[in-house]
């Protein structure tokens, strides 16, 4: 068969054998990337693009220049795109040489235009090794490499909910262990053996042992690296120079928020908006100017601090900033001149890169210096800002609650951060912000003002910054001059005035004479080209000056080309050192949004303690408080501990606030844990450890879970997980199935968070039933949210206040929603009978003379065989 193929299809067979089946071939073919075979048949349909056929061979294709779209729709329908380029200049009689440059996957896009700018695209690995999961990612576009040990499999499933990788590695030996993890790309199982994975970390770390990474011990999660690693470099191709660091993490350090939560709070993602407007608490924070910024604080809000320290060294910055609102202006204002510097570099590192990357490295390197001015101002200037209490005892050399040597790792920066005097997370930054002199004053010499996209069409350097590019381009600017006093000439020689003497890639230089002048045409003009209007000439002369120009063009754009490797090169010396800028100014811009947003709405500083007491006043709703636009928003206290007040039940109609008030406490408690000031007028917030939510009602089809399965499966999850330190949120537990079983559920359920938990917990129900346990805990209060009636009309007051609400305006709520007045008429007839008796045998309302009374002591039935809603 291979004997029937041309060479250039033999040449691709050769090389699609050496690829991933489910990787599709783009084969460069002159301007055109072609697809063969099975490729070809399925690419057609995800491109939507035409099936042909030539000599039996299935086949279609797509532009060269347009190809990165192509692209994007293939890895957004989770393939693999293995780009074959020409490698080598057709020559007349040889096959061009082609090769494959990259391997394109979900998880290891490059392109800029394929990503979204504030968000990490991670390709993530798990390995599980003596009961232990390793879980290790990696963003390819910015070099971020951090790894981590898991206990079991639900811990590995809260962390890929806050990682998100695009694609995820596993080895073909453990396929049944992660059957049930979506999208996972099989891999080699020796690849994760943490012998091999060792071995492959050491040779690309340059160094012989693991410590220094504090990962030596952590071989499931080495598996897990090593094989990422292993898979970039010999499976897809690609240039890792520029991922120089391995971060260690333990989810420990962490606030833990499972996939529930995150959706639940709508942390970084909206939902039930119809993409109208975004509601994430992401987009409520983000003021960030630079996209390294951007992704900085999703990280942040996805990952909660559990310890004072680094907290409190964020609420510094900010709390600098807000001393010095004109310094923080003049501050993002220089900041907002900053480009990507983390996938600027990274484009480079991987012998991609152009010009132009160069060139917004050169503009944001210039704005180094005086980021650095502005810091040191604000040092200078609001040293004690924010903190009066605490100002005021290190003022006197008292030190504050934190101590003087606390010893904590920043998971921002590798420098320890001492104390809080001498080494704050400010002096970090600065130290960090390195300034380029050098590399500045050789970019600013050697780039234009402006320099093309393409690296091998010239035009990319300065005149005077190297001689040879200065004479190839005189002589081929001499000789364009010469072209136009040639045409000149000819015209005065023939009298043709129409004559040009024309340019094209294909035929180079030559004479365009129309056809109402061809019987004027000189005896010494070849014949070139026949066209539609006219004819194309040729002669010796120009032909020798055509040679002389385009070998001048050429060489320099060759040389060029080759300067610019050299300059990327020299770049690339300091790429350890860029990167650290880069990520001192990416968190410097977290830190500056969430000052921003400080002062717009009038945050204020928590105080942050080792405690279980949460006590907000006047709090707020982060995204509500920023989008109201009919009403204002109602602040609210709270007021929970791990004693007499740490379960608060919740009552009151529909609509009212009561999932307003318990989210936004649940979100205040984590923007205190991100470092941020909070919407409040005074905060003491006790860390947690974690955050649980179980709200609203939801299916889950594609496991076969009913609405009510999915709330009890949510349930369970915090009944088995939370401690004294957890924050719980609860939003109508039991309302998926009967009433007396809801009930039953919601009652034991509070019982358990209460008696056996100890949990802070926010419990918001329609079971006024609920209320009486405040009667026999000590730690249960009951709490509504107010409202009014007025000519059968309600009025939502927004407040919560102490006690139980008296019932629950159902029929108003709906009558609010637009039920026809029919229904709203007779659905208030039986609720009537409903008050006054219980339902017949055959489940028809009827009348009693004499009305129940609310709270009824405990028999074990009442008459007509039902239990009773009083459980005590």
């Amino acid at each position: 068969m291979a004997d029937a193929l041309t060479p250039m299809m033999q040449q691709y067979q050769s090389i699609r054998r050496t690829l991933p089946r489910d990787a599709l071939l783009f084969f460069r073919l002159g301007d055109f990337y072609e697809m063969f075979f099975d490729d070809a048949k399925e690419a057609s349909g995800l491109l939507n693009v035409a099936l042909t056929k030539r000599n039996g061979t299935p086949m279609c294709g797509v532009p060269y220049h347009a190809a990165e779209n192509y692209i994007a729709k293939l890895v957004r329908a989770g393939k693999r795109v293995a780009i074959c380029d020409q490698v080598s200049e057709p020559q007349p009689g040889k096959i061009v040489q082609r090769q494959v440059t990259q391997i394109i996957s979900p998880g290891t896009v490059g392109d800029v235009n394929l990503l979204e700018a504030k968000r990490n695209n991670f390709l993530g690995a798990v390995f599980q090794k003596d009961g232990e999961i390793g879980f290790a990612f990696v963003d390819l576009s910015t070099g971020e490499f951090r790894l981590t040990q898991l206990p079991d499999a639900a811990a590995l499933q809260d962390e890929l909910a806050r990682v998100c990788p695009s694609e995820l590695l596993i080895s073909d030996e453990q396929r049944e262990l992660f059957a049930d993890l979506p999208g996972a790309t099989e891999c080699d199982g020796y690849t994760f053996s943490p012998e091999q994975a060792v071995f492959t970390l050491r040779e690309h770390f340059k160094v012989q042992s693991l410590d220094g990474f504090g990962c030596a011990e952590l071989s499931a999660a080495i598996g897990a690296a090593g094989a990422i690693l292993h898979y970039l470099k010999e499976s897809l191709h690609r240039q890792v120079a520029h991922i120089t660091r391995l971060t260690c993490y333990r989810v420990s350090s962490f606030m833990i928020l499972d996939a529930a939560t995150q959706a639940n709070l709508e942390l970084v993602v909206s939902r039930g908006t119809g993409g109208v407007r975004e509601t994430s608490l992401l987009a409520a924070l983000d003021r960030t100017v630079t996209p390294m910024g951007g992704r900085k604080l999703r990280d942040w809000i996805l990952h909660p601090l559990c310890a004072l320290a680094p907290l409190e060294q964020r609420q510094e910055v900010i709390a600098e900033l807000l001393g010095e609102t004109f310094l923080l202006s003049k501050l993002r204002e220089s900041l907002k001149s900053i480009r990507d510097i983390e996938r600027t570099i990274g484009r480079l590192s991987q012998a991609g890169g152009n010009a132009r990357d160069l060139n917004a490295l050169r503009q944001s390197l210039a704005q180094i210096p005086e980021l650095k001015s502005h810091l040191a101002a604000l040092s200078g200037t609001s040293r004690f800002a924010g903190h009066p209490e605490r100002n005021e005892a290190e003022r006197n050399g008292v030190e504050g609650s934190r101590g003087a040597d606390f010893q904590e790792t920043s998971r921002d920066h590798s420098t320890p951060l001492r104390s809080a005097r001498d080494d704050t997370l400010l002096f970090s930054i600065c130290a960090e912000l390195h300034e380029f002199p050098d590399l500045l004053s050789l970019l600013d010499s050697a780039l234009v003002d402006e320099p093309p996209f393409p690296v091998k069409e010239g035009g990319i350097f300065r005149d005077g910054y190297h001689a040879a590019i200065d004479e190839l381009r005189a002589a081929g600017q001499e000789g364009k001059e010469w072209i136009a006093k040639l045409q000149q000439r000819e015209i005065e020689a023939t009298g043709i005035k129409s004559l040009k003497v024309r340019y094209t890639s294909v035929f180079g230089y030559f004479i365009e004479i129309t056809k109402a002048n061809l019987g004027s045409i000189p005896p010494h003009y070849v014949r070139k080209q026949t066209t539609v209007n006219g004819e194309r000439f040729i002669t010796p002369e120009l032909k020798e000056i055509e040679g002389k120009i385009l070998g001048a063009d050429e060489r320099a754009r060759n040389l060029e080309y080759e300067l610019f490797v050299q300059l990327r090169d020299e770049t690339l010396k300091s790429l350890r050192e860029l990167q650290q800028a880069a990520g001192a100014i990416a968190t410097l811009d977290a830190l500056s949004s969430l000052a921003e947003t400080a002062r717009l709405y009038n945050y204020c500083r928590p105080q942050l303690t080792d405690e279980l007491a949460i006590c907000i006043r006047d709090g707020r709703h982060p995204v509500l408080d920023q989008s109201l636009v009919e009403e204002k928003f109602v602040p609210n206290d709270v007021d929970l501990d791990g004693s007499g007040n740490r379960l608060m039940i919740i009552t009151g109609p529909n609509m009212a606030g009561k999932s307003t008030f318990i989210r936004q406490t649940a979100l205040i408690v984590l923007m205190a844990q991100i470092g941020s000031f909070v919407p409040s007028a005074s905060a003491e917030i006790g860390l947690a450890d974690r955050i649980f939510t179980r709200v609203g009602a939801n299916d889950d089809l594609s496991r076969g879970q009913s609405t009510f399965m999915v709330e009890m499966n949510e349930t369970a999850n915090i009944l088995n997980n939370a401690t004294a330190r957890s924050l719980v949120i609860l939003d109508e537990i039991g309302r998926g199935t009967s009433t007396f079983d809801g009930l039953s559920i919601a009652w034991s359920v509070a019982e358990f968070l209460h008696d056996q938990l100890k949990a802070r917990t926010l419990f918001a129900t329609h079971y006024h039933e609920l209320t009486e346990l405040e009667m026999t805990r000590a730690g249960v209060k009951n709490f509504n949210v107010a409202v009014r009636e007025w000519n059968d009309q309600i009025i939502f007051l927004r407040k919560i206040v102490r006690g139980g609400a008296d019932k629950s305006y159902g029929i108003q709520v709906a009558r609010l929603a637009g039920l026809p007045p029919e229904v709203i008429g007779r659905a208030k007839e039986i609720l009537a009978n409903l008050e006054q008796s219980e339902l017949n045998a055959d489940g028809k309302p009827a009348l009693a003379e004499t009305p129940l009374p609310k709270t009824r002591k405990l028999k074990s039935h009442e008459p007509n065989g039902r239990p009773q809603l009083s459980l005590f």
